[in-house]
């Protein structure tokens, strides 16, 4: 590792590199015995060891958070300073952080560059958020009980914020948690993925760096149901954002108490295709859709609702849209896909599929795997009531469902218990708009699959799918509480 990251690790006597934690501004030396693996999805090498971490060292992270809330000194202009030397220092080193995200996580490289470019965008739109945090006087002249009166509302910080997120964008969701809570004056724990830990040690040496306070961040690796119970019960963390299952996520809700919750979840994307759609395009978008990062992502398209009537030629384009998704080497700059991230997501999609076709669904492409290496899979004849069109899929499968007419898509699309994402193609707006204003999603995309970026548009669930929005801003919005201070007007009489 170049010098940067010369703090973040050890060796041991096996030449695996030992990552260390980081809290209270000190990169800590873990015991060996009290290290986990981190394995290669892609290649079944272990690639590193990190910190196993127990509660005693949790509650010393936030203990050193609890004292870094705004630390004295480190003013607004500062934490735009800071973000600005971050994402040059990222861009210094994109090349090298990419390529940890391929090993961690079996991310194509192309792929990972991308999440390393967004996070540097991330970075730089921090400025875009300072309105947010500026706050707005308002006249009280407005209303008869409050003549007399003017109200300063600003946005304070919360406190302890913890961040808990996911391996399929190591880097970008972590950071995209970190950046608008410390930018507000929060202090943070963070806890990466266990499967993919490394990139978000990489960011939080990157934000040291920069200029961070210490103690302002905290990152600490480990299992999930040690640190996340100590976190969910821990009274001085006042907020938790979090991305990850609907089943984690509930927990985390039922065990909260008064802490306040943003949680983006799960998804069941539906694709909707009405019989004047434009099929080509439609093919294009729902194959990027399903088979991205080989469709492990939480907004992946998960069912493809057809109109009978163009079911076959859209099936046919659909075909030949999923012809460049090839699984291969994520180092290899011609790779489309890689591996699903172990063994147990492997199985599921495994038991989907499987199960789809004992049902009845024809097979059309794939439903065969090497490894974690699954193959892009397409299913047609998929019946409304099978486990594949209603649970969470995480894997390169595209269910196809036929409908009767729009009611009936509409219909379909919202018989699920999640809400994150949903999209439909059409070619025509009046019925674009009376689909999308009645699906039951966070967001709707027309004629594109769904795809967030660097946040602009706000983005987050419905029903099981999650608390709250993420984006520039929604950020933001979500990890401050609202302070509000009246002024009667004889205040302005008072003497020196």
């Amino acid at each position: 590792m170049t010098q940067l990251f010369t703090p973040l690790r050890v060796h041991g006597h096996d030449a695996i590199a030992l990552y260390r934690d980081f809290y209270g501004g000190q990169w800590q030396d873990p015991r060996d015995r009290d290290a986990f693996e981190v394995t290669s999805p892609a290649t079944g090498q272990v690639i590193a060891r990190v910190a196993a971490c127990t509660a005693r060292e949790v509650e010393q992270a936030i203990e050193f958070a609890r004292r870094h809330v705004e630390p004295e000194g480190f003013l607004p202009t500062q934490r735009l300073e800071v973000m600005e030397r971050a994402r040059h220092l990222l861009r210094e080193h994109q090349e090298e952080i990419a390529e940890t995200i391929v090993l961690e996580s079996g991310k194509p490289i192309h792929q990972a560059r991308r999440e390393v470019h967004a996070t540097s965008e991330r970075l730089l739109l921090t400025r875009e958020e300072t309105g947010t945090l500026r706050g707005e006087y308002l006249p009280g002249e407005w209303v008869p009980d409050t003549e007399g009166k003017f109200a300063l509302v600003t946005r304070k910080p919360l406190g302890v914020v913890a961040t808990l997120s996911p391996f399929n964008y190591p880097l970008f969701i972590g950071a995209a948690k970190i950046i608008p809570a410390l930018l507000a004056g929060n202090a943070v724990v963070a806890k990466p993925s266990s499967d993919a830990p490394l990139s978000l040690l990489l960011f939080a040496r990157i934000l040291q760096a920069a200029g961070v306070p210490d103690g302002m961040l905290n990152v600490l690796t480990g299992r999930g149901s040690e640190i996340g119970k100590c976190i969910m019960t821990s009274p001085h963390v006042a907020a938790i954002s979090f991305t990850g299952s609907t089943t984690v996520g509930e927990t985390i809700a039922a065990n909260a108490g008064m802490k306040k919750l943003h949680l983006e979840l799960g998804g069941k994307a539906a694709a909707v295709v009405l019989d004047d759609a434009d099929l080509p395009l439609a093919a294009e978008e729902i194959c990027k859709g399903t088979f991205k990062l080989s469709g492990q992502r939480c907004d992946a398209i998960s069912r493809v609702l057809v109109h009978p009537g163009i079911k076959d030629p859209f099936i046919s384009e659909v075909m030949k849209a999923a012809q460049p998704y090839r699984l291969g080497d994520p180092l290899d700059e011609n790779t489309a896909l890689g591996p699903l991230i172990n063994a147990e997501a492997l199985a599921k999609v495994k038991r989907l599929v499987e199960s789809a076709v004992q049902g009845g669904a024809r097979l059309l492409q794939g439903g065969t795997h090497e490894d974690l290496f699954y193959q892009p899979t397409i299913l047609d004849h998929v019946q409304r009531d099978m486990d594949i069109a209603r649970q969470e899929i995480f894997g390169p499968v595209m269910p196809i469902i036929t409908f009767e007419d729009d009611a009936d898509a509409l219909a379909l699309a919202n018989d699920t218990e999640y809400g994150l994402d949903g999209c439909l193609f059409t070619t025509h707006l009046d019925r674009a708009l009376d689909m999308a204003t009645g699906m039951q999603d966070g967001t709707i995309s027309i004629n594109a699959a769904p795809s967030h970026g660097v946040g602009h548009f706000p983005f987050g669930g419905t029903k099981r799918s999650g608390l709250g929005r993420e984006g520039l801003r929604y950020s933001v919005d979500e990890l401050t509480q609202l302070h509000t201070i009246v002024v009667a007007r004889h205040c302005t009489t008072i003497a020196e």
